[in-house]
This record gives structure tokens, C-alpha cells and sequence, in this order.
């Protein structure tokens, strides 16, 4: 099955997406340095650097999962919440595209703030579009430690299909296990310059990590978040005040800093995921990304309920 991304940022969605058995027809994101990070882990992916607001998807039509981690300030409770009002709204983007792509299945990641009772009228108007376009949408809120991401993310996942597809969908079900604690996941990077104290460290940091944030172009640099982020980060003994370029050094005495590979693994990139551009661009996109593992959750099961259905039609034909 084939899908194509919007807002693809530097991949959090895409590896979901691949992980899950999709191919990517194409990957949309108008920010150069995410553009590059995409390709630079992934050469073969067709990556177009274009504004979504100008992009064509007639090119596209019937692909099966049209997917997109669309602009969170709108909706997000550290903005002003300006929903439709604001201009990074993409929403209506969004709708344009899939009456002209027609793909069999829609996922859209959003902030929780999505769910505000302040947005309702906006929600309700949001499901008669897509209901016009012939799609039963639904949307839920999923918390990514219930996925095995050491963090405490929540995020709204926002699931349409094609009426023949929606009565075979299910949300993914929560793993039965705790994800590992940030110390456990984060042991040895803090150990591979040979700082002793890693493993005492380790054993402290014995919870996961609070939400990560990314910021903006305009706001936010490479820190942990504001200050009652940072106290949640010193009860795990991080630093959260800026982000390290190394680990920390055999003398090294105090609270470390995580670098961005620390916070990528937190955020649930494989190590092997190359982030390009200096610190400060580079921990904004892991910041912003939407964990490959709660994306390849929901993308399976939108992914079996489209076999179940064709499997369904096949016999009857």
C-alpha cells in the first residue's frame, strides 16, 4: 500500500508509516534543513519541498493513506489558540487535498488542544467536510508511553476512512508493559565518553521523561521546555536548561544535559536517525516529530482494516 505525507517534518511519521508496510509515493514539507534530514536518512524517498497550501495532489488520486502532522500552534495551549483565525491553520489544506487525492484512508497528528471545548464548533464542522468527501472520521486521544515511548506525550490522532473501510477499523490497543524508564533507555549513550557516573545516574532516572517540545521558528531554543518542564527533568537529574552537544566527560561532576540523540531516542527514532543542521535546528525537529512507534500503531490497523475490506470485496466479486 502506497501513502503520501504532508508536513513531514524530519520523519517521525514517515518511519511510522514505512514501519508499518506503507510505501511512500511522497513526502511534502516546506522546511529546507526537515527536507534534507529526510533525505539524508532515506535517498530513495521522493521528498518535495513544496508549501502544502500551493500543492497539487491531483498527481495522487486514489493513493491509499493520505497522512500529515499538521501545524500544532492553531490549537496548542502554549499559543493563543487561534484555531481557524490563525494563519498556520492547515486544516483547509487538508480537506482541498483529500477531494482531490481521494486516498482510501486519512491520519492526521495533532496537540491535544484539538479536543478544547473551545474548538467544538470548529470539530463538528471538520466531520461534515469530511463527510461530504464520503469519509466516517473519528479522532482519540493516545498517550505515546502507551506504545512504548519513554515519554509522557499525548497527542490526537485524527482517523478517517472511506465509509466501505470505517466499520472494519480499530485503534490500536495499549501495550500491556510499561515502557522503559528514560535511564534504561539512556544508560549507555551518557556512558560512551566514559562518564562513571552514568550507571548511579541510570538507576535514578527510574520513570519516563516529561512531554518534549520543539518550539518554532520564531520561539524556543534548544532547551527542555519552561520552567515547570525543567523541575520535572531535575527529579529524572537532567539539566534541562539548554541541550549538550556531547556526553557528558569522565570528570564530568553535576546534572547532564541530554544532546539531541538523547532526546531523539526519547522521542522514539531509532539511533541510526541523522538529524541535519546545527543543534538548535536539529533538536527542533525531534521536538516537533510525532513518535514512530504510536504512528506505526495506528497505521497498522488503518492498514489492516484496508486488506480486510479488499479481501471482503475480492470474494464478493
Amino acid at each position: 500500500m502506497h501513502s503520501i505525507e504532508f508536513c513531514a517534518g524530519a520523519g517521525g511519521q514517515a518511519l511510522g508509516l514505512e514501519q508499518a508496510g506503507f510505501e511512500h509515493a511522497a513526502l511534502v514539507e516546506i522546511e529546507a534543513d526537515y527536507c534534507k534530514t529526510l533525505r539524508l536518512n532515506r535517498p530513495s524517498w521522493d521528498v518535495r519541498c513544496e508549501d502544502m497550501n500551493g500543492f497539487d495532489g491531483r498527481p495522487f488520486a486514489g493513493v491509499d493513506l493520505m497522512a500529515g502532522g499538521l501545524p500544532c500552534p492553531p490549537f496548542s495551549v502554549a499559543g493563543k489558540q487561534l484555531g481557524e483565525n490563525d494563519e498556520r491553520n492547515l486544516f483547509p489544506a487538508a480537506i482541498r487535498l483529500i477531494d482531490e487525492i481521494k486516498p482510501k484512508a486519512v491520519m492526521i497528528e495533532n496537540v491535544r488542544g484539538f479536543l478544547s471545548p473551545a474548538f467544538e464548533e470548529y470539530r463538528l464542522r471538520l466531520k461534515a467536510d469530511f463527510k461530504k468527501l464520503g469519509y466516517a472520521v473519528d479522532w482519540r486521544l493516545l498517550n505515546a508511553s502507551d506504545f512504548g515511548v519513554p515519554q509522557l506525550r499525548p497527542r490526537v490522532v485524527i482517523v478517517a476512512l472511506k465509509c466501505d473501510y470505517a466499520d472494519v477499523f480499530e485503534w490500536p490497543k495499549v501495550l500491556p508493559h510499561n515502557p522503559p524508564t528514560v535511564g534504561e533507555i539512556l544508560k549507555h549513550m551518557m556512558a560512551a565518553n566514559g562518564w562513571p557516573g552514568a550507571e548511579r545516574w541510570a538507576r535514578e532516572a527510574n520513570d519516563i521523561a516529561p512531554t518534549i517540545v520543539g518550539g518554532s521558528k520564531k520561539h524556543g531554543g534548544p532547551d527542555l521546555g519552561p520552567t515547570r518542564a525543567r523541575r520535572a527533568w531535575a527529579t529524572l537529574g537532567v539539566e534541562g536548561r539548554t541541550v549538550a552537544e556531547t556526553a557528558p566527560a569522565p570528570d564530568f561532576c553535576g546534572m547532564p544535559k541530554l544532546t539531541v540523540a538523547m532526546v531523539a531516542r526519547i522521542q522514539g527514532f531509532p539511533a541510526d536517525w541523522q538529524f541535519y543542521g546545527r543543534k538548535t535546528n536539529a533538536y527542533r525537529q525531534v521536538g516537533n516529530a510525532f513518535p514512530p512507534p504510536v504512528a506505526c500503531a495506528v497505521a497498522r490497523n488503518i492498514k489492516a482494516a484496508l486488506a480486510v475490506r479488499h479481501q471482503i470485496s475480492v470474494k464478493a466479486a
